[in-house]
Formats: C-alpha cells, structure tokens, sequence
C-alpha cells in the first residue's frame, strides 16, 4: 500500500494541469501547498511534525512575498480549528491568534487540511480543495484496490 504521504504527492501531480490552466487567469504563478497528516490532531504534535508533504510550483527563482510562510500559516489556522480558516476570520475572529495570517485560502475535508498561498485567495482555496479531495479519493482508491 502506498504510503500517506506518496498518496499526498499524487494528489498534488493529478490537480496540477488544472493549477497550470487556472494560473492563465492569476495575478502571479508561484504557489506553495502544504498538506496535513489527517491522522495527527494538534494536541497529538506539533504542528511542524503535522506536516505531511509540501510542494512549492514556482516560475520565479525567488518569492516574491514568503508565500511558503503563509501557505503554512493558513494550514497552522486550519489545523487548530478545524475548519477552513475563512471560518475562523470571518465567522469566530475571537479564535485568531495575533500571528495569524489574515488572509484565506485553506480546506478542510473531514480530517484532510490543505492551504495554498501564492495566488487569490480564493483560488487558493480553489486549489486547496481540489487536493484535499484528490487525496482522499486516492486513499479510498489504494483501500479499496488492496482489499479486493
């Protein structure tokens, strides 16, 4: 069976032509991913040991803002709470901390976590959603392909 995190990797090559397609209509195209290990809770560790796979796209030698920063930032927000980090700025901001990023592009699917930031954030939040579905759709293909 494969593992978490080569599944997590998969994910991110299946959603990749349509993050190429969707960069035509973005104001830049660098993007960071960071993805959560859906089996750690944050009281179980640290939210850096959390982490199952990152993956920076980049057409630039340097970021122009630390977008890997901030995409770990919005999976930080989304981890801890549990819910998409719009969630937390726009409906409880008495959860934000005062290094929260104040800017949205997380998705939280069951127990899958995954942020962007590099782009819009909406379309961060886009991309966030289409990997955290195509991950949990890979994992449930490697089950059931293994019990059968």
């Amino acid at each position: 069976m494969a593992s978490h995190k080569d599944i997590a990797a998969e994910a991110v090559t299946l959603v990749k032509p349509a993050i190429e397609t969707l960069f035509q209509r973005t104001n830049r195209k660098e993007l960071h991913i960071v993805i959560m290990d859906p089996r750690i809770k944050p009281w179980e560790a640290s939210f850096e040991d959390a982490i199952l796979y990152q993956e920076s796209i980049q057409t630039l030698e340097m970021w122009e803002l630390p977008f890997d920063e901030f995409a770990r930032s919005k999976a930080k927000q989304a981890w801890r709470e549990g819910v998409p980090n719009i969630v937390a700025q726009s409906q409880h901001p008495s959860a934000l901390r005062e290094d929260d990023l104040p800017f949205y592009g997380s998705f939280v699917y069951g127990n899958i976590v995954v942020a962007c930031s590099g782009v819009e954030q909406w379309f961060d939040m886009l991309i966030s959603g289409w990997i955290a579905l195509s991950f949990e759709q890979l994992m449930i293909h490697e089950r059931e392909t293994k019990t059968t």
